[in-house]
């Protein structure tokens, strides 16, 4: 059986030898906090099976969690010169390439697609090659090792340090910004269990006229923007809304198809996304990675067709989702 934890193990450890490289590049003045905060990383990822099977205490975890915070936030983190074509040669071998270049970025999601559809039906004397419940995260982790040897392939290149160099420039690059969606998603697991999502139930119902269906669809969906555009991702809100009006209200009360008002709620709170600072991973990184003069560009950009999109949701689940 090929096990998840062997994927988050190979994360792992890919975490920790970009760490490494980040520590001997001099040409970083932050050096080593930025390899100290992937390091950390890296080796959440391996120590963390021992975790879940309770094989280990699980403070160390959070006294990382802490310690990275602290590196981030207190500016210790930075970003060294990579060692890099230049980029006439890069504009070369681009139209050299032509579509080939997308090919290890569509293998991905195929492998995935062929892992959680089809191999999860493969046994080996009678035990399943992917282990249950865990086919599309394998399929993942699959795809991307393929990706990695088709690309090495399509570009003959030889050196696995060559790929090894690029993801470590990407990780420099992003930043704290690329953990931020699984922080945010916890802080609303947080709120949730400390009964936010109670409280604002209580006020919601407390202020909703009541059997007014429309103004409930309304008050739900602008909740999940609002709320996404707080707290930087849609995931971190959902627990929040769905436990103060989603449920009680627009399922429990109002009689809703479940599956359409809880989807289309999660669609309203992607438009939040795309109007906040916060979803930094979507909306700054981008404008950091491609230089752009206004770091918000892609906000004032979007922020008409997530207007749209709001407006779209709230009537389609009226109309729809009872």
């Amino acid at each position: 059986m090929i096990k998840a934890e062997w994927f988050y193990w190979l994360v792992g450890l890919s975490f920790l030898v970009m760490a490494a490289q980040m520590v001997t590049d001099r040409s970083n003045p932050k050096r080593f906090g930025t390899g100290a905060f992937w390091g950390l990383i890296g080796a959440g990822f391996i120590y963390s099976s021992w975790v879940v099977t309770k094989q280990a205490p699980a403070e160390p975890l959070g006294v990382a969690v802490l310690v990275m915070a602290c590196l981030a936030g207190f500016g210790f983190t930075g970003r060294g010169t990579p060692r890099t074509t230049t980029p006439e040669q890069r504009a070369a071998s681009a139209a050299k390439l032509g579509n080939r270049l997308f090919v290890p970025a569509l293998t991905i999601p195929v492998v995935a697609m062929a892992c959680a559809i089809g191999v999860k039906h493969v046994t080996i004397g009678g035990e399943p090659l992917l282990q249950e419940g865990s086919e599309t995260i394998l399929g993942l982790g699959i795809g991307a090792v393929v990706a990695l040897v088709v690309g090495m392939i399509i570009l003959r290149e030889k050196r696995i340090s060559v790929p090894v160099q690029s993801g470590r420039s990407m990780l420099e690059a992003m930043g704290w910004a690329m953990l931020l969606p699984q922080m945010l998603a916890t802080l609303g697991a947080i709120f949730q269990v400390s009964g936010v999502g109670d409280q604002v139930g209580k006020l919601a119902t407390s202020v909703l006229p009541e059997d007014s269906l429309y103004i409930a669809v309304v008050v739900y969906c602008v909740g999940m923007f609002a709320f996404t555009m707080i707290m930087g991702n849609a995931f971190a809100a959902f627990p929040v809304m769905t436990a103060a009006v989603g449920w009680p209200v627009l399922v429990g009360h109002f009689d809703g198809n479940p599956a359409a008002v809880l989807a289309i709620g999660m669609l309203a709170g992607f438009c939040g996304t795309l109007v906040t600072p916060m979803a930094a991973n979507f909306n700054i990184v981008p404008a950091a990675l491609l230089e752009l003069k206004d770091q918000y560009g892609p906000i004032k950009a979007q922020l008409p067709t997530a207007g749209v999109l709001l407006g779209c949701n709230i009537v389609i689940m009226a109309l729809f989702a009872f």
